[in-house]
């Protein structure tokens, strides 16, 4: 028999056309809704064997196996909280009935949570990029609808000057003046800083390094140690058998405290997060004359995108050009007044 109960559930148990054992639940204890259930799946077996249809397959299924594929990313766990927002809206959706004005709908709802646009991209690029996924790679469909991205507004690179970091670390409890001034020393993401162990330092070598796993981009990054941070870390020893920075003894697993944030306010410094230490640290190296390509190698980017916002701070290979404009423009101002002063003679 192909149906099944079991407990207060009905089951089947089918053999498909190519001889394949299919068994699953039916989701239901009313026998008519698991025998309407049944013959479905017998007939979508049959079309699947003789007509060479493609399988359907659900949201669910293609967001299970996006995580699975990919677990090896450091934005795992943010897949996962976009994905779980998304189920309210595409559970048990077949994939083929996800179209444009479903897609619309799921814009909607999170614009009416009141995020701004860029945070609702962020989900839309998850849902675009799995359904991509299911039409180039899985060969699941055989096209997806058009996922149409807000215009978000283009930010400026937000920096500090010398001075004004030079406020603020005057203004930080030790502990988080030493890992900041650290960050504006080597560029290093927080999780970095703050995760940073004995075992990753060589002092003698003056370089640390950021392995593949405690990379944002998977990939390790060289961490040579100036003066500066070779002094900070020194003044560290002996404080924690781990890890580098501590505070009283105990890892540091949070740098954006209240702590950070009185500190700003004392200093006098608005509109400026941990990560921004980052920007100003790239910024000062771009300002100072680093090649983009040799910061994104110190930065640890995947890409040349992300270093190329910095690019505007840098402009002494553009001003001999900018120079020689200004010598012609010189010469025919100084041709203009002779031509004038041959004239009134």
């Amino acid at each position: 028999m192909s149906l099944r109960k079991r407990g207060s559930t009905w089951w089947i148990d089918v053999v498909a056309p190519n001889g394949e054992r299919v068994r699953r639940t039916t989701g239901t204890g009313n026998k008519a809704q698991a025998q309407e259930y049944h013959d479905r799946l017998k007939a979508e077996l049959w079309r699947l064997d003789k007509l060479e249809e493609k399988p359907r397959h659900t949201w669910n299924e293609a967001a299970v196996r996006w995580l699975k594929e990919q677990a090896h990313k450091a934005s795992a766990k943010e897949d996962v909280a976009k994905l779980r927002w998304l189920d309210r809206y595409l559970r048990d959706k077949d994939l083929t009935t996800i179209n444009r004005a479903l897609i619309d709908r799921i814009t909607d709802a999170k614009l009416v949570d009141g995020c701004r646009n860029a945070t609702v991209n962020r989900v839309l690029a998850l849902l675009r990029a799995v359904l991509r996924r299911c039409v180039n790679d899985w060969e699941w469909l055989d096209r997806m609808p058009k996922v149409r991205m807000l215009r978000e507004p283009k930010r400026r690179v937000r920096f500090l000057t010398h001075d004004e970091a030079q406020r603020l670390l005057d203004e930080l409890p030790e502990h988080l003046a030493d890992m900041a001034a650290f960050t504006l020393a080597t560029g290093l993401r927080a999780a970095n800083v703050t995760g940073m162990m004995w075992s990753q330092v060589d002092l003698v070598r003056e370089l640390a390094w950021i392995h593949p796993d405690q990379a944002k981009a998977r990939k390790a990054i060289p961490v040579p140690l100036n003066a500066e941070a070779v002094a900070l870390i020194g003044k560290q020893v002996g404080k924690h058998q781990t890890y580098v920075f501590s505070f009283r003894g105990q890892a540091i697993t949070q740098v954006s405290t209240k702590a950070w944030y009185a500190a700003l306010e004392r200093a006098g410094i608005v509109d400026f997060r941990w990560h921004d230490l980052r920007h100003t640290w790239a910024s000062w190296h771009v300002q100072n004359g680093t090649p983009l390509y040799a910061l994104q190698e110190l930065g640890g980017w995947a890409s040349t995108e992300m270093v190329r916002r910095y690019a505007h701070l840098a402009a002494d290979h553009l001003a001999p050009y900018a120079q020689r404009l200004g010598e012609v423009r010189a010469r025919a101002a100084q041709a203009h007044g002779t031509n004038l002063s041959q004239a009134g003679n």
